[in-house]
């Protein structure tokens, strides 16, 4: 908004030299520079009461509180971990008083956007001499399963970036591993620095890349504080390149420009916060002209710390259209807020996947007892992204699928019981003969790559079956109860669903 001063006309003036035009923050010039406006600031302070009154997106200080002491305490239990695998191995006494771990924190904690209940993202960087296949996933696994404010431990050693999850004092936390190249981890050390990626595995690449990425990010924006809305380092990344484009922007001036910007944007065109730096210690970094597997990606948004890499390379077809539908929707519902049509809770409705298609696969896990279901779930979880990729090779594209990331129980199996499920559409806008899909084979080749679980157990057991809406068990529904009335998402995407009969698979 203009300043009184302002909008008194001034004695003309020479144009401002080069160096004091606006600062240019990302890899191109900002969309827009202009201040919010009065109607801005007022539909910000309305998004920030209904996030605060309704939403519920921020934690109470008991809950920060109890974050800060949790990580408190875990920074303890590695700096023991360490110097006790120091004083085994027969160093020198000198060495056990320097032996040390650090921990930093990454993710939505690390960008201050931390949802109540999310998981606390931690890296725990340490000497040269402890490894991640013994060190980590054994030793310190079992010191961690015997402390009694640690439940729900599931190692993920295979995972692409090896983690382990557990609960903390009732704290979610995913942990993190590097070892780096020094004897002494230092108390000041600076994980931005790129020497500490020489001599170095992938994995300790992509475990450092994690806090380099976040630190990265801050750094990249005109204003940490309205950075935000949306976790995980991809979507941070979407979120901070529109704060470089509207640097002046209020957060509700944001929240619609997002969805403007990628709405608009031709995937796929990467997102990029800085330009990619080149050859620094020689890794690979993303680059289709000489990378052929690079061209392949649908929705390339690209790391800002060395080296630059594709951060959503997972991405498929389908489920780059689940989320450019859901820009579009977002958008429309932004604008009808900007012309008092509707109001921000619009914005923040849950989406119905069980009203939206009419045809899914659904994926029982089943195992002994809740142990070894957490341990096989989670290999299971791991690879079902694969499965969305070979339904669409298989079918050349024909059939899109919508995995789904939310897990669900049914309490009346007296064995361990966990099901995910995918919304199942063929390709909108294309004439299908016969309109069938069979994908059994598909599903048969899917099944045999997960049961190459290495610590597979009796009891483990996988079922994929094709159903249909009518049919969707009860358990996926509030309370048990299924609706009458389809919603309006069923009307929407009701017109281009899989329309057949043959396209059940066996379990």
């Amino acid at each position: 908004m203009e300043s009184s001063a302002t909008l008194i006309a001034p004695p003309p003036q020479p144009p401002p030299p080069p160096q004091a035009s606006a600062r240019q923050y990302g890899v191109t010039r900002p969309i827009s520079t202009s201040e919010p406006t009065e109607v801005d600031i007022q539909m910000n302070i309305e998004l920030e009461k209904f996030l605060i009154e309704e939403a519920g997106v921020y934690e109470s200080k008991e809950e920060a509180t109890k974050g800060e002491q949790v990580l408190q305490r875990i920074e303890q239990i590695v700096k023991d971990w360490v110097k006790q695998l120091t004083r085994s191995r027969g160093y020198t006494e000198q060495m056990v008083e320097d032996a040390n771990a650090l921990i930093f924190t990454f993710g939505s904690y690390r960008l201050r956007v931390h949802y109540p209940g999310d998981e606390i993202e931690i890296l725990c960087v340490g000497p040269s001499y402890i490894n991640r296949e013994e060190d980590f996933f054994f030793i310190l696994q079992n010191i961690l399963a015997e402390m009694e404010e640690v439940t729900e431990l599931q190692p993920l050693p295979d995972a692409h970036i090896p983690v382990m999850k557990f609960k903390f004092d009732g704290v979610p936390i995913d942990l993190l591993y590097a070892s780096i190249s020094l004897l002494v981890v230092p108390e000041d050390l600076d994980i931005s620095d790129a020497s500490l990626l020489y001599d170095v595995d992938e994995h300790t690449i992509r475990s450092l890349n994690c806090c380099r990425v976040a630190d990265q990010i801050l750094k990249l924006v005109p204003n940490v504080e309205v950075i935000g809305f949306l976790g995980g380092v991809d979507w941070a990344i979407l979120v901070a390149r529109v704060c470089q484009l509207y640097p002046n922007a209020v957060p509700s001036m944001l929240v619609s420009r997002f969805f403007r910007v990628y709405t608009e944007w031709r995937w796929p065109n990467p997102v990029m916060l800085c330009a990619i730096e080149e050859d620094e210690l020689g890794f690979s970094v993303w680059d289709p002209r000489k990378n052929p597997h690079d061209r392949t990606h649908h929705m390339p948004i690209i790391t800002p710390a060395y080296p630059c890499m594709n951060s959503s390379d997972n991405v498929s077809q389908s489920t780059l259209r689940v989320m450019v539908e859901q820009f579009q929707y977002g958008n429309n519902i932004c604008e009808k807020v900007e012309l008092f049509k509707a109001e921000w809770c619009a914005l923040f409705e849950p989406y119905l996947l069980f009203e939206s298609y009419k045809n899914y696969l659904q994926v029982d896990i089943v195992a002994a007892d809740v142990d070894d279901l957490r341990a096989w779930k989670g290999w299971v979880e791991s690879h079902l992204n694969q499965l969305t990729l070979m339904i669409e090779r298989d079918t050349l594209g024909m059939l899109q699928c919508h995995p789904y990331p939310r897990e669900y129980v049914d309490t009346n199996k007296q064995c361990a019981h966990s099901a995910f499920f995918m919304g199942l559409q063929k390709k909108q806008g294309e004439k299908i003969q016969g309109q069938q899909f069979d994908i059994r084979g598909t599903v048969d080749e899917f099944r045999h790559s997960v049961n190459m679980y290495m610590f597979w157990k009796p009891g483990m057991e996988i079922y994929v079956s094709h159903v249909r809406r009518r049919l969707l068990p009860p358990y996926v529904f509030p309370d048990g109860c299924r609706p009458r009335r389809p919603s309006r998402h069923t009307a929407q995407h009701q017109a281009d669903n899989l329309p057949c009969d043959n396209g059940e698979v066996a379990p």
